[in-house]
């Protein structure tokens, strides 16, 4: 028997990539496989898809990766419907295996992966970072500084400490991240961590 749940002892460790990730902990909805095992709950975990005693790249069970390790839950038309089709959500977790590029901009791994496709030329949400580092959305709503250390903004003041932010905000590397406001992993693609109504999400950061 563990001493604690397995998102609890491995996020001790790997606490961003468990926001960011596959959900685990839950019970599926589905059968799944058995060269992924449930455990005793019969919850999906951290090792249902990890071995945490290999030694295989990303210690991952069997042989299948990225989009066949996906497709052997998920059944393509779960993926169809998105407006990316799963692109997004194939990586695992998200800020794996991402090369250091970007730092020009200080970006993280996690807001490299989402300007991948969004920066692109003929992106429907035309996201793109101009030349000071501010991340502009296309329907001029949110235009957002990316890549800041959220210590050194804090210093100017208006900031509330990280310690008070909602645990829904990642910071990663203490960077304003893409993953900071918008749901890392989710069916609904772009989906903000908290609802925003009244500004209630840019409040849990700014102290106006």
């Amino acid at each position: 028997m563990l001493t604690a749940s397995q998102e609890s002892l491995c996020g001790g460790c790997h606490a961003n990539a468990l926001k960011v990730s596959h959900p685990s902990g839950i019970t599926p909805r589905k059968k799944i496989p058995p060269e992924y095992p449930l455990d005793w709950k019969g919850d999906l975990t951290c090792t249902s898809c990890h071995t945490p005693h290999g030694n295989s790249p990303g210690l991952l069970r069997g042989v299948k990766h990225g989009r066949e390790f996906c497709l052997a839950c998920h059944e393509r038309k779960f993926f169809d419907k998105m407006p990316d089709q799963g692109a997004s959500l194939m990586a695992g977790h998200m800020n794996s295996g991402i090369p250091e590029t970007g730092q020009a901009m200080n970006l993280d791994p996690d807001s490299i992966r989402c300007l991948g496709c969004h920066s692109q030329s003929g992106d429907p949400m035309g996201v793109n970072v101009d030349r000071r580092g501010v991340l502009r959305h296309s329907d001029k709503s949110v235009n957002h500084p990316i890549g800041v250390l959220y210590a050194d903004a804090m210093r100017f003041g208006g900031f509330r400490s990280p310690a008070m932010l909602s645990k829904a905000i990642t910071l990663p590397g203490g960077r304003v991240s893409c993953v900071s406001c918008h749901e890392g992993y989710s069916k609904q693609h772009g989906k903000l961590v908290m609802q925003n109504f009244r500004s209630a999400l840019c409040f849990e950061c700014h102290d106006l």
